[in-house]
């Protein structure tokens, strides 16, 4: 699997969320809404998700693996430290 593109589109207001990024994988399929979030630790990602009856939500979308998931994030919060504060 290639990530072949990462978009990052910033969040005008203040809060924990700081973006909102899709990935392209293999020049074939997108996954959007991976919010970017600042967390006590730094930032980290949070894969697309809905809320399920029960009133917990779930992951659509997302790696199997931790490794994948690592290479992930480090792809997706590097393009964000790249995007301007202003677009």
């Amino acid at each position: 699997m290639n990530i072949t593109d990462v978009k990052v589109r910033r969040m005008q207001k203040d809060g924990k969320m700081k973006a909102v990024a899709s990935i392209t994988i293999d020049n074939v399929f997108v996954v959007h809404d991976i919010k970017i979030i600042e967390g006590d630790s730094g930032l980290f990602i949070a894969m697309p998700s809905r809320k399920a009856s029960t009133g917990e939500f779930k992951d659509i979308a997302h790696p199997i693996n931790m490794e994948t998931r690592k290479q992930l994030q480090e792809l997706i919060l590097n393009a964000y430290k790249e995007t301007p504060e202003e677009q």
